[in-house]
């Protein structure tokens, strides 16, 4: 791993020293993680304007519409990458709906 050195602002500086404290971790490390996630980040609106362009540049309803169907699956794909729980949806139970084993019982 590199070794780099910066300068931050006094009110970044205090903050980041607050928020290592908070969550008892290294300053680098929580410096770390942000810049990772910041380039991450850009990368994907990079990512969404190049799609976008070419999307705007073929004139093509059907090319916005793929692009916007993409869009939920490719969040949910991130979301799995980072570890984070994707709730799946859920079917909602109706007791009085007929042939339940409740309605059966009362009939």
């Amino acid at each position: 791993m590199r070794l780099i050195s910066l300068r931050l602002p006094d009110e970044i500086q205090s903050s980041l020293e607050r928020e290592s404290a908070r969550v008892q971790r290294p300053k680098s490390e929580l410096a770390r993680d942000a810049i990772a996630e910041y380039l991450e980040r850009r990368e994907r609106q990079r990512f969404e304007a190049d799609l976008a362009r070419a999307a705007r540049a073929r004139s093509n309803t059907e090319a916005l519409a793929v692009a916007a169907e993409a869009l939920p699956l490719d969040n949910e794909s991130l979301d799995l990458a980072d570890g984070l729980a994707v709730a799946e949806p859920r079917r909602h139970y109706d007791a009085s709906r007929r042939g339940s084993t409740r309605a059966r019982k009362k009939r």
